[in-house]
């Protein structure tokens, strides 16, 4: 049996690639949308199944939510894109045995106007829960 030729190999997408056009897709729709819209929504030749296992991989993660509409499901995203960069950030936070030292060393190495406003929003947060 004869290999395809290197053109008509398929090619990985690197990891994360196809979860961050889905979540794209989600945050360009409307309202809640299905796998379906979704799946034409990107145009790249995606079996259903692949979109849904997807979706599901992102409902695993807490990115997404869904309801039951009728026999089928709709989806959206679980927060805006700075909500899930920081459910991201937590996730490592907490793969970590020591906390302190992690959040220690990400306050240390933040540029000084970063550190600043992550004092500011600090104190807010502090004055908000008294």
């Amino acid at each position: 049996m004869r290999e395809p030729e290197p053109d008509s190999r398929r090619r990985r997408r690197a990891n994360g690639t196809l979860e961050t056009r889905v979540l794209a897709a989600l945050h360009e729709a409307d309202g809640p949308v299905t796998a379906g819209w979704v799946q034409e929504r990107l145009a790249a030749g995606l079996a259903y199944t692949t979109v849904v296992t997807v979706l599901a991989r992102l409902l695993a993660k807490n990115a997404v939510t869904r309801r039951r509409e009728g026999r089928s499901f709709v989806w959206m995203p679980a927060a805006d894109p700075a909500g899930l960069a920081a459910l991201r950030m937590r996730k490592v936070l907490d793969g970590e045995q020591d906390r302190r030292a992690v959040l220690a060393s990400f306050v240390t190495g933040l540029p000084e106007g970063d550190e600043q406003l992550l004092r500011e929003l600090l104190d807010r947060a502090g004055g908000e829960e008294q």
